[in-house]
C-alpha cells in the first residue's frame, strides 16, 4: 500500500480544538507516549468521518497500524460523544411560542436480508434510524441515539422523550406524516385524499414551507460521509452521531 498526501475540508480551528479534548483525555489518564500526537489524532479522527475513507488506507497514510487507527478513532468517538449536550439540554432557553421542526433519517449499513429488524420498509434498506431536532433556519439542534431501521418514527420519538419534552415547554413542532397521532404540541400535514377541503390544502402548504428548512439539517449531518454508509457496529453509530453533534457546535474560541 503506498500513502499519498490528501487534503480534508474542515477548519483547522475545528482540528486544534478536538486535539485539546485528546489532550485533555489524555491527561485524565495519564497516557503515555503515543505514535501520533493529538493534532494528528484529531486530524486522522476528523479525516474518517468527514470523508469515510476505510481506515487500512487511512492508517497508511498516518504511518500507523489499522489496529491503532481503530483505537484512536473509537477514543476520539467517545471524547466528543461525551460532549454532546442531552435533549433537555439543548431545549433550555425555548418555550410557549416558539417551534423546532423534528423528522427521522436512516443511516444505511450494510446487512443481509435474514436481519429484518435493521430493514426499513420506508427506504427498502437496512439501517438505522436516528431522530433530528432542528432549529427553524435548519441548524441542527440534537441527535438522538440510533435504533434499528425498522422503528417507526412517531415510536422513535416517543421513546427518546422528544414528544414530551417538547410538550413540557410548550414547543411547537411540525413534523411529517409519519408522526400523525403523536398529539401534543406536535403538527403533521392532513392526509391527501381526493377532495381535499381547500383549508386543508392551505395548512399543507403552509406547514409544509415551514418544515422545510429541516432538510438543511440533514444536510449538514451526511455532509460527514461515514454517515451515508456505515461501515462500523451498529453499537457505534449512535456514538457517531453524536459525535458529529459535537463537531457541528464545537465553539472555537473556547
Amino acid at each position: 500500500m503506498v500513502p499519498y498526501r490528501a487534503a480534508v475540508d474542515v477548519p483547522y480551528e475545528l482540528v486544534e480544538h478536538v486535539s485539546w479534548l485528546i489532550h485533555a483525555r489524555r491527561c485524565e489518564r495519564g497516557s503515555r507516549w503515543r505514535k501520533l500526537g493529538c493534532f494528528r489524532q484529531a486530524l486522522l479522527v476528523l479525516a474518517h468521518l468527514r470523508r469515510n475513507e476505510p481506515l487500512p488506507a487511512l492508517a497508511a497514510g498516518f504511518g500507523v497500524s489499522t489496529v491503532t487507527a481503530w483505537r484512536y478513532v473509537d477514543e476520539t468517538l467517545d471524547v466528543l460523544a461525551a460532549w454532546a449536550p442531552g435533549l433537555h439540554e439543548d431545549l433550555t432557553g425555548l418555550g410557549e411560542g416558539d417551534h423546532v421542526i423534528v423528522d427521522g433519517t436512516l443511516i444505511p449499513i450494510d446487512r443481509i436480508a435474514a436481519d429484518a429488524p435493521y430493514y426499513s420498509m420506508k427506504h427498502h434498506r437496512h439501517g438505522m434510524n436516528v431522530q433530528v431536532i432542528a432549529r427553524p433556519d435548519g441548524t441542527p439542534l440534537w441527535f438522538s441515539r440510533a435504533t434499528p431501521g425498522r422503528t417507526h418514527d412517531l415510536t422513535a420519538a416517543r421513546a427518546h422523550g422528544i414528544v414530551q419534552a417538547c410538550l413540557t415547554r410548550q414547543i411547537l413542532v411540525p413534523a411529517d406524516r409519519a408522526y400523525q397521532g403523536a398529539g401534543a404540541t406536535v403538527r403533521a400535514p392532513y392526509k391527501n385524499h381526493r377532495e381535499q377541503p381547500k383549508h386543508h390544502q392551505q395548512f399543507n402548504r403552509d406547514h409544509t414551507r415551514l418544515r422545510a428548512p429541516g432538510e438543511r439539517a440533514f444536510a449538514q449531518m451526511k455532509s460527514w460521509r461515514t454517515l451515508r454508509r456505515a461501515r462500523c457496529s451498529t453499537r457505534r453509530i449512535g456514538t457517531i452521531a453524536q459525535a458529529i453533534h459535537t463537531v457541528l457546535n464545537c465553539n472555537y474560541s473556547g
